[in-house]
């Protein structure tokens, strides 16, 4: 996937199937995967997104 592009704070929420708000808070604590900002906007890697997944699965 190759040409994936960055995923929004809404794809991120549909993928982790936590609300949106719950990314904003995780980011405010920083927990969560990792994000940046596009002038104002949160974007993330999907990539980053699925490791970030797969490290808080092994950890359970």
């Amino acid at each position: 996937m190759a040409n994936e592009g960055l995923w929004t704070v809404r794809d991120v929420s549909a993928y982790l199937r936590v609300p949106q708000e719950t990314l904003y808070r995780w980011r405010k604590v920083k927990y969560g995967p990792p994000a940046a900002r596009v002038g104002r906007h949160l974007r993330y890697e999907p990539e980053a997104v699925r490791e970030w997944f797969r490290e808080q699965a092994a950890a359970a």
